[in-house]
């Protein structure tokens, strides 16, 4: 009888060893990886994280920009490494959301090899057209098209981007037709804009709000449900009557499957610290963006969300698998 107390307590104690015996986070230098460019808005999220967990944890945090395929790539890299916390992904939307829907095949599963851990930042795109076009409002633009079927152009900065869907989208709601024109380069974009080459565009607002204020384009709304700090101006889409109007760009954080909870939950707490201080704050109104601080639960409910509204509205516009 007294060996079955002492027994119990043995048990006891080597059930909670695994859990004293969890190493210290992080045990090797931390990796965000990310599929855009050096000095775009989700790289510099990236950096302001970087540079606050370097000084958290006294460990080199490396930012690396590997481009390609819409974000493919790097999230493809981050899906199939270590779950153990230190290479990480600084997903946008496009990747996670859109791109299940826009590619023929993917080589990961967003819902099943990633995990969100903390959404950073957003931004939405403005409607801007050309300054000489005839149409002061949204509804005057809406009336334009309707007159002349399939004349007006939007432009956008490739398939399947913010851009393009927010266009998309918009002429589903307003029931009209437009063309789309495709670019790659953003600077060419903006110099056909403004020389009316073509008629519009839903640009982010780090790229055209420049323009709006110097003049060279003209500002109809913005594509949130709600007005940006960055524009306050500006009406929505939502307030003109397009009911849930919603296409942003949206950056945040995300681990391999498998990723430990406790790691996942440190890496979010530091993450919201990040960008809720003020020269975080700053730095995304520079470009325009507002930092967002959802919970890895919040992350991935809005991720179950959007997934099917965007495979609705390239199923419905008839957009071509990317091979």
């Amino acid at each position: 009888m007294l060996l079955r107390p002492a027994l119990v307590l043995i048990s006891l104690l080597w059930l909670a060893q695994p859990l004293q015996a969890e190493p210290k986070y992080p045990q090797s230098n931390i990796r965000i990886v990310l599929g855009f460019s050096a000095g775009s808005a989700p790289d510099v999220a990236a950096r302001i994280l970087a540079e606050h967990f370097r000084a958290k944890w006294d460990k080199p945090v490396v930012v690396e920009n590997m481009l390609g395929a819409g974000g493919n790539i790097a999230a493809d890299h981050v899906a199939k490494s270590a779950p153990d916390g230190t290479t990480l992904l600084m997903a946008g939307n496009a990747a996670i959301v859109i791109n299940p829907s826009l590619y023929a095949k993917l080589p990961y599963d967003p819902a099943k090899d990633l995990v969100p851990v903390a959404q950073v930042t957003s931004t939405p795109n403005i409607l801007v057209l050309n300054k000489d076009m005839p149409a002061a409002s949204v509804q005057d633009l809406v009336d334009l098209a309707r007159r002349s079927p399939g004349t007006l152009t939007f432009a956008s900065a490739g398939v399947g981007t913010s851009t393009h869907l927010a266009g998309e989208l918009f002429q589903t709601m307003a029931g009209i037709k437009l063309q789309h024109v495709p670019y790659r380069d953003s600077a060419a974009l903006l110099s056909d804009l403004m020389a009316g080459r073509v008629t519009m565009f839903f640009g982010s607002i780090a790229s055209v709000l420049p323009h709006v204020r110097d003049g060279g384009v003209r500002a109809l709304a913005v594509t949130s449900l709600r007005r940006s700090s960055a524009a306050p101006d500006l009406p929505t889409l939502d307030e003109l009557g397009f009911r849930g109007f919603d296409a942003i760009a949206w950056f945040g954080l995300m681990a391999p499957a498998g990723t430990p909870a406790s790691v996942i939950a440190l890496l979010h707490d530091e993450a919201q610290k990040a960008v809720e201080a003020p020269a975080a704050r700053e730095k995304f109104a520079a470009l325009g963006m507002e930092a967002v601080t959802r919970t890895p639960d919040e992350f991935a409910a809005q991720i179950r969300a959007e997934t099917p509204k965007w495979a609705e509205l390239i199923r419905r516009v008839g957009i071509a698998p990317i091979q």
